[in-house]
């Protein structure tokens, strides 16, 4: 019984350990730098034309800034058309995009009388006008002025489907969670650089820019969360190469309210587990990259609060046969408590923020489980509250 017990520890362990260790690290250590060529565009080359799909729900904060930087751009201007849909916007953010019409005659704004949701919108904005590639992006994340030719570059190869941008986070203040979401998600980028140079695939392009062939654009189903997930992962099913370029670089404000951030994790991690039941079967394409990468950079996060409950049952029960297994259940019980603790006491101090943001993340992924096996009822939620 004991020796069950003690293999259950140690292979959470290790699961745990490997997806936010081993993987990332050997990842960086052997795949820094590109060893495949990919056949690139110059800027001379007749291009693509583009079509630029933002959905918007009270962005006026955002939207100006936004549009001028997509218009703002190197890319040949005629070759580059913006719909802005406007999920029934409360603000003025419909009246901020007329107005810009007239500076820019590729701008389209399409409004929705009722919030129908991100998906709809991508959805019906993307079937409104033909064009070699779209481009989808959040009203929130500023394009630099090669962002566009960096992102269209690498489709002059065929094998090529999805090209995510390097998306840097800048935040007014670092309070709240905001260090710790940088160095999450910079060095979530520093893995999907190494996953795209090793592989030619990454695990999922982050939906706030990301260009696709619009003949691989897949419809999402309208109550799945985690759209640019499941695109990326219906490009990978056709064969097609799902690349991160690092040059193709933007801009979002990161939010430092921590509750906010808590529930838009909760969310995404609901969607996390209908995209895992869904792709199911690419885990088990043996002998296949995808898979692997699948496993190490995706799933086993997700399952990670259930390795951690079950480290921390098995360590209680194992203190009968083990009496190192005390301090150890204790250390672990100490862990689960440190979200609680950082709420009351604000930690100053990185490491201790630092585990707390990992707690915290495990708990929201937690909850999102429950979520999904209650039934996703709608993908339209509030979004957080911008800084700027």
């Amino acid at each position: 019984m004991h020796s069950t017990l003690l293999i259950i520890f140690f292979v959470s362990g290790i699961l745990i350990v490997h997806t936010y260790v081993i993987y990332p690290l050997s990842m960086i250590l052997f795949f820094s730098k590109t060893k495949k060529k990919i056949v690139e565009y110059s800027i001379e080359d007749e291009l693509p034309n583009v079509l630029v799909l933002i959905a918007a729900y009270n962005e006026e904060k955002v939207i100006g800034e936004k549009i001028d930087s997509v218009f703002n751009s190197t890319y040949p201007l005629k070759k580059i058309k913006v719909y802005v849909g406007s999920d029934a916007s409360q603000d003025n953010t419909d009246n901020i995009v007329e107005n810009l019409k007239q500076n820019y005659p590729n701008l389209e704004l399409v409004k929705f009388s009722g919030r129908v949701g991100k998906i709809s919108i991508i959805n019906q904005l993307q079937s409104l006008e033909d064009a070699e590639i779209l481009i989808m992006t959040d009203a929130n994340v500023i394009f630099k002025p090669t962002t566009i030719f960096e992102l269209v570059k690498k489709f002059k190869d065929e094998r090529v489907g999805i090209v995510a941008a390097n998306i840097f986070k800048e935040s007014i203040n670092d309070e709240g969670i905001a260090i710790q979401e940088k160095k999450y998600l910079s060095m979530e980028n520093k893995i999907k650089t190494c996953e795209s140079n090793a592989f030619n695939l990454i695990m999922g392009a982050e939906g706030g820019c990301y260009a696709i062939r619009d003949n691989l654009f897949t419809q999402v189903p309208l109550r799945f969360i985690v759209d640019d997930f499941y695109i990326t992962m219906q490009v990978l099913n056709r064969g097609k190469f799902t690349l991160f370029n690092p040059d193709a670089i933007c801009i979002e404000d990161l939010p430092s309210d921590t509750a906010g951030e808590y529930k838009r994790k909760v969310r995404i991690s609901s969607g996390n587990f209908q995209n895992l039941f869904f792709f199911k079967k690419l885990l088990f394409a043996i002998g296949k990259p995808v898979s692997y990468a699948f496993w190490s950079h995706k799933v086993l996060r997700w399952l990670t609060p259930f390795f951690l409950f079950m480290s921390l049952s098995v360590s209680a029960a194992l203190i009968y046969w083990h009496p190192i297994f005390i301090p150890l259940f204790f250390l672990q019980l100490f862990g689960f408590s440190f979200p609680v603790l950082d709420h009351l006491f604000k930690f100053k101090n990185s490491g201790l923020k630092f585990i707390s943001h990992f707690y915290m993340m495990n708990l929201a992924l937690l909850e999102g489980f429950v979520k999904f096996t209650k039934g996703i009822k709608t993908s339209v939620w509030q979004p957080i509250k911008r800084n700027v």
